[in-house]
């Protein structure tokens, strides 16, 4: 008999499961109300569109789509890229561009080449699930910044950097989700977003930018990112098709330096040799045909009004002592409960009135978060969602005068 648990490496042992997915596990149910998920609206997917592109590719591209490809993505793909990207002011070119499976593996990737065990990670307070996972697998040290409704609090950052640095240590990078922020949905100010580049400047750091949800903008005046202003190609800018085409796709992307990208396409053929062809080349016509750009406007149309109804509901069901974001885009809001009430210990009574909801927990690397969630509102129509935030009043409530 083979004892697994002695052959496992270190960082194999340190890695923990992921709150969503396991969640996922237990509310695929149909009469489960689930804001746990980061789930684009299903009935919102461009399927005839889809089977018109995907002919397209099997009749005119059969032998490239369904073969392997080079590791850095379909060259026409990547030109389509960096040509989009330099309509947002980011200064790139297709060398700059790697196609990757999703976000996910974008942060896997940049962990992997950036990341030794016990290296110093800057990450938000609350963060993005994934990326802690990424950051955990590689047995980083993570130090939260805390944020408001500006965003990341970037003079708490250069405070810690010098302590730090004082210390003998350097950060590896600092990571942010700048815009409709997973989970807090709030997004960075213009003006922190250059207070960030000059931390950055100055201490000689590199920005993370993931930014899945920057497209799906519902409210107020668009912010450049921070990769459009960076002049000295010091971010490393993550973006994907999952939130604005379909996360079944498995396609983002890393746009980088050169040293960095050439880095990237090495630890990316270790990892799985190539992006499907055939989703690329998918993606690929679906954005050529000019469809993209009237589907995002039908997914903005739609999530603002699921975000609406949701924001709607908590003003007129949540009790008075719990706070929430009021998010101008993406898919998630953030609501803070009273210190005492727990919401991991609360999920079961969520759970049994068929409703649920991410912890708070689970975003925080060092603990934190334990009277806070993350709730969902794209996936549900906003009927579902009304009476989902319903149920869910009603065990706040209880939690509370208790």
């Amino acid at each position: 008999m083979i004892f697994w648990d002695a052959l496992f490496s270190e960082r194999a042992k340190a890695l923990k499961s992921s709150a969503i997915r396991e969640l996922l596990k237990l509310v695929n149910q149909p009469d489960v109300i689930s804001f746990g998920g980061g789930l684009p609206d299903p009935k919102l997917f461009p399927v005839e569109r889809f089977r018109e592109c995907v002919d397209v590719v099997l009749n005119e591209h059969p032998e490239e789509a369904l073969q392997y490809g080079t590791t850095e993505g379909v060259p026409a793909l990547r030109s389509l890229i960096a040509e989009r990207s330099k309509k947002d002011g980011i200064k790139c070119s297709p060398e700059n561009v790697v196609v990757v499976a999703s976000s996910q593996q974008a942060l896997d990737l940049v962990a992997k080449v950036l990341i030794n065990p016990g290296d110093v990670v800057f990450v938000e307070a609350p963060s993005y699930l994934g990326a802690i996972q990424a950051f955990n697998a590689f047995q980083a040290h993570m130090i939260p910044i805390p944020m408001d409704d500006q965003g990341m609090k970037v003079e708490v950052l250069e405070n810690r950097i010098k302590t730090l640095r004082s210390s003998g240590k350097s950060p590896k990078f600092i990571y942010t989700v700048p815009t409709f922020q997973n989970p807090a949905g709030v997004t960075l100010s213009h003006e922190r977003r250059l207070q960030l580049l000059e931390i950055s400047n100055k201490f000689n750091i590199p920005i993370v930018e993931d930014a899945p949800y920057h497209q799906l903008r519902y409210d107020g005046e668009p912010i450049p990112s921070i990769a459009s202003l960076d002049n000295n190609g010091t971010v490393i800018y993550l973006e994907t098709f999952s939130k604005i085409l379909s996360p079944g796709l498995r396609l983002g992307w890393i746009i980088g330096p050169d040293e960095f990208i050439r880095k990237v396409v090495l630890a990316k053929q270790a990892t799985d040799l190539c992006t499907s062809p055939f989703t690329q080349f998918v993606a690929l016509e679906f954005t050529k045909r000019g469809y993209i750009e009237p589907h995002v406007e039908i997914l903005k149309k739609e999530y603002k009004r699921k975000r609406d109804g949701m924001l709607s509901a908590m003003e007129e069901f949540f009790p008075e002592n719990v706070r929430w974001t009021k998010p101008q885009g993406g898919l998630f809001l953030w609501a803070e409960l009273p210190k005492a009430v727990d919401t991991n210990d609360m999920l079961k009574e969520a759970l049994a009135a068929k409703v649920a909801y991410v912890s708070g927990t689970g975003f925080f690397p060092n603990g934190g978060g334990e009277n806070c969630m993350r709730l969902n509102f794209s996936f549900s129509s906003p009927e579902v969602n009304r009476e989902g935030i319903k149920r869910l009043s009603e065990i706040i409530k209880k939690r509370v005068s208790a």
